[in-house]
């Protein structure tokens, strides 16, 4: 076995890129770190993760009713 080659390197930026930037722009949005986003990542823990964003309240919604008050 080999070190990897650029190939291997270039693949992984794509799948990073593609995978990350846009999750760490909606994490962002919603009112959290968007180093949140790393976590999508780690097998497993990416659907969790998934999971709570989509069924608890965000930071940002909490806010708005804070405002409207």
């Amino acid at each position: 076995m080999g070190s990897l080659s650029i190939w291997h390197w270039l693949i992984l930026t794509i799948y990073v890129c593609i995978i990350v930037v846009p999750c760490w722009r909606i994490v962002s949005k919603a009112g959290y770190s968007g180093a949140l986003s790393l976590l999508v990542l780690v097998p497993l823990l990416n659907i969790i993760l998934f999971w709570v964003f989509a069924f608890s309240k965000w930071p940002i919604e909490r806010s708005r009713s804070q405002t409207q008050q």
